[in-house]
C-alpha cells in the first residue's frame, strides 16, 4: 500500500470513500513541497484545486485596509484548503493563502475534487458543514458577502455603510450666550455664513440652537422684539453624535429624533456640526434620500405609494451585501417616518392634544426589526390629568388612535389580529395606569402575564414626549430589582415554546403549505429574540432596543462570551436577511402578499448547510436557558 493511499485512508472525509475510488485518487494526487514560505493564492484568484496538508502549515487570512492580516486560520495535517472557495465562491479563493517553510501537501485538481462532491453526498456534506460553521463567524460572513457581490455594488456598500462621520468635513461651531439679543445673534449668523447658531454657556455647555427658520417663524412672523434674548426662541432639542459613528447611523438618528442638525463629539469635546442636508448630499444615490422623500409626502395616497417601494429598496440593499441589521433599521425608519406623518396629520385635524403623550410601537417595530410582513402593534401613554378632565382626555386619544390606525391600515400596515393596538381601550391609558399594568404583570407571575409583559417590553416611543416613556422605564426598573424568580421562569419557558426546525438526524424539518414543503422562518427566529429578552430583563437592560444591541450589552456584562455573542448575532441576522429577501421576492417577483414561509427547494446549498448549523446553535442556547432558569434539560 503506497504512502498516499495510507494517508487518504486515515484522513476525513476521504477515508469514507470506496476503496476503488481511493486507489484512483491516490494515483492522481500531486506532491507539493515548500522549502520556503510561499504565497499560493491571493484573494479572488481562481483556484486550480485543493491542497491537503501532509505536514507543516498552510495559513489563510484576510487583509484589512492597512494590509494587516485578520481572521487568520492555520491548516495542519489532514486539513483540506480550497474546498469552500471552489464549492461556494465561484472557484475563487476567499482568502490570501501561504504555505509555511517545510510544508508538504497533496494537490487534487479542481475537476477531480468537484466530481467527488457530485458523486458522493456525504463527501460534499463534510465541506458544506464546515462552511456552515464558518458562516456563523461575522467577520468571515461579511467577507464572504462582499466577495460574492458585484464589483460596482462593492463600491456602493463601501461608500454608504463604511463611511464614518470623521470621514466628512463638518462645519465649525458658531455660538453665542443665551443672553445675546436676537438681532446680534442674527448678525453673527450672517457674518459667519451659517444657517445654524448654537447657544452655549461660557463653559461650553450647549443649551440649544437657532436657525434661519427659527428667526422666520418665531421672531419675524410673531413681530418679536429683536432686543429680546436669543434663549427665548432657541430650540432646546440638542442631538449629538461621536465622530467614529457610521454616516448611515447619523442619518437614521436625525430622522428618528426629527433633528436637522447634529453636534459632533470627539472624546469629550464638541468639534463641529453637520446638517441633515449635508449628510444626505453625501449619500445622493442611497435609500436614505428616499426616507427624506417620505417626509415630503403630501397626502395619504403618497405615503401608501412610498411604502410600496420599500420591497425594492430591501432587495437592492441585500443584493449589495448590506447587513440585515442595517436593512432592518432602514425599513423601520421608513415606517416610523410614515407613522409620524400620519399622526401629525390627524392631530392637525383633531386639534392640539389635551395632555402630553407618547405614541409607542411594540414587537418587531419596537425592536427596530421590522420586516415587510408587518401589522400594527402600538399603544398610547398620556400624562396623568385631573379627574374632571380624564373622560375628555381619554376620548381624544382613543379618537386619535382610531384615525391613525385606519390610515396606517390604508398605507399597508394592517390591523393586528391580536388587537395589540392603541384603538383597544386596554392599550390607551394614563401613565399611572400603564405603570400599574407592568407592575401587575410582574407580580402576577403567571404564564399569560409573562407573555404580555414580553410583548410590551419591546416598546419604543416614536412620537410625543420621551419623558413619559422614561418615567415608565424607571418604574419598571424598580420592579425588576425585586426577587421575581418565578416571573423569569415563565419568561424562560416562553422562550422555549418554539424549537428550531431540525429533524432527529439534523436535517431541516419541513411542513406543508398548499403543495410546497418549507418552514416558518419567524418561528425559527423567535427563540433567539425571546432568550435574549429574558437575559436583558434579568440584567435590566432598557436602553438597548433591538436584539443585536441587547446581545452586545450582554456580552459587555460578561453574560455571553465572544464566541457565544458572535454565533447568536450571526445566526439571528442570517435568518433575518433570508426572511427579508424571501418577502421582497414574494412581493416583487411573485406578486403575492409577503409571508414567513420559506420553501426548502428555493434555498441554495449554502443556505441549507448554514441553516442547519444555525438551528444547532439555537438548540444549544435553549439547553443553556433550560438549565439556568428551570434547572432541567427536559
Amino acid at each position: 500500500m503506497n504512502e498516499k493511499l495510507i494517508f487518504l485512508k486515515n484522513t476525513a472525509p476521504y477515508q469514507n470513500l470506496p476503496n476503488e475510488i481511493l486507489d484512483k485518487l491516490a494515483a492522481v494526487l500531486e506532491v507539493n513541497e515548500f522549502a520556503e514560505d510561499t504565497k499560493l493564492y491571493a484573494s479572488s484568484q481562481k483556484m486550480k484545486g485543493v491542497e491537503i496538508v501532509v505536514y507543516g502549515t498552510l495559513e489563510s487570512y484576510f487583509l484589512d485596509a492597512a494590509k494587516h492580516k485578520i481572521n487568520a486560520e492555520s491548516y495542519h495535517r489532514g486539513k483540506t484548503f480550497g474546498a469552500i472557495s471552489i464549492l461556494f465562491n465561484k472557484k475563487k479563493s476567499l482568502t490570501q493563502v501561504e504555505a509555511k517553510k517545510g510544508t508538504k501537501t497533496y494537490f487534487l485538481a479542481r475537476k477531480e475534487f468537484k466530481k467527488l462532491c457530485t458523486d458522493f453526498g456525504e463527501f460534499f456534506d463534510y465541506f458544506a458543514t464546515e462552511f456552515g460553521k464558518k458562516m456563523l463567524d461575522e467577520e468571515f460572513a461579511q467577507r464572504y458577502r462582499q466577495s460574492s457581490s458585484l464589483e460596482d455594488n462593492y463600491l456602493f456598500t463601501d461608500q454608504l455603510y463604511s463611511a464614518r462621520i470623521s470621514d466628512i468635513t463638518y462645519r465649525k461651531i458658531v455660538s453665542c450666550t443665551p443672553e445675546t439679543p436676537i438681532f446680534e445673534a442674527a448678525k453673527k449668523m450672517a457674518d459667519n455664513k451659517t444657517s445654524c447658531l448654537f447657544v452655549a454657556q461660557d463653559n461650553n455647555e450647549y443649551l440649544g440652537f437657532v436657525t434661519d427658520i427659527t428667526l422666520r417663524d418665531r421672531v419675524i412672523a410673531n413681530k418679536l422684539d429683536p432686543q429680546a434674548p436669543i434663549s427665548e426662541v432657541m430650540d432646546e432639542h440638542i442631538v449629538s453624535i461621536f465622530d467614529h459613528v457610521y454616516v448611515y447611523e447619523a442619518i437614521l438618528l436625525m430622522f428618528s429624533s426629527k433633528s436637522r442638525y447634529l453636534l459632533v463629539k470627539q472624546g469629550g469635546d464638541y468639534v463641529g456640526f453637520l446638517s441633515r442636508n449635508r449628510l444626505l448630499s453625501e449619500q445622493a444615490q442611497s435609500p436614505l434620500v428616499f426616507i427624506q422623500s417620505v417626509k415630503s409626502a403630501v397626502n395619504i395616497a403618497d405615503l401608501r405609494a412610498k411604502w410600496q417601494k420599500a420591497p425594492k429598496i430591501v432587495a437592492q440593499l441585500l443584493g449589495r451585501g448590506v447587513h440585515a441589521q442595517i436593512v432592518n433599521e432602514v425599513v423601520t425608519t421608513i415606517a416610523d417616518t410614515i407613522s409620524n406623518k400620519i399622526i401629525d396629520d390627524v392631530i392637525s385635524k383633531l386639534g392640539p392634544p389635551p395632555a402630553k403623550f407618547v405614541f409607542m410601537v411594540l414587537g418587531s417595530e419596537g425592536r427596530k426589526e421590522l420586516s415587510l410582513k408587518t401589522d400594527q402593534d402600538n399603544a398610547i401613554i398620556y400624562e396623568d390629568t385631573p379627574e374632571e378632565k380624564r373622560a375628555m382626555v381619554r376620548a381624544y386619544f382613543l379618537d386619535l388612535a382610531t384615525q391613525v390606525s385606519d390610515r396606517l391600515n390604508y398605507v399597508g400596515f394592517v390591523y393586528c389580529d391580536g388587537d395589540y393596538m392603541a384603538t383597544n381601550p386596554n392599550w390607551t391609558h394614563s401613565l399611572s395606569h400603564w405603570i400599574y399594568n407592568y407592575k401587575n404583570w410582574i407580580e402576577q407571575a403567571v404564564p399569560e402575564a409573562a407573555v404580555k409583559f414580553a410583548a410590551f417590553f419591546d416598546c419604543r416611543a416614536i412620537y410625543g414626549d420621551p419623558d413619559i416613556m422614561e418615567q415608565l422605564r424607571l418604574a419598571v426598573d424598580e420592579e425588576l430589582k425585586k426577587p421575581i424568580e418565578k416571573f423569569y421562569l415563565y419568561l424562560a419557558k416562553n422562550a422555549l415554546l418554539y424549537e428550531p426546525p431540525l429533524t432527529y438526524f439534523k436535517n431541516i424539518k419541513t411542513q406543508k403549505l398548499e403543495s410546497k414543503q418549507g418552514f416558518d422562518i419567524k418561528t425559527a427566529m423567535t427563540p433567539i429574540v425571546d432568550l435574549v429578552r429574558v437575559y436583558a430583563l434579568q440584567n435590566r437592560i432598557f436602553q438597548k432596543e433591538n436584539t443585536g444591541e441587547r446581545l452586545s450589552a450582554l456580552k459587555d456584562l460578561g453574560i455571553f462570551n465572544e464566541t457565544q455573542y458572535n454565533e447568536l448575532m450571526q445566526s439571528y441576522y442570517y435568518l433575518m436577511g433570508l426572511r427579508l429577501k424571501n418577502q421582497a421576492q414574494q412581493i416583487l417577483n411573485n406578486q403575492i402578499a409577503p409571508n414567513n414561509f420559506i420553501e426548502v427547494n428555493s434555498l441554495t446549498k449554502i443556505d441549507k448547510v448554514t441553516l442547519i448549523e444555525i438551528f444547532k446553535t439555537i438548540q444549544n442556547f435553549q439547553s443553556g436557558i433550560k438549565m439556568k432558569f428551570t434547572n432541567t434539560l427536559l
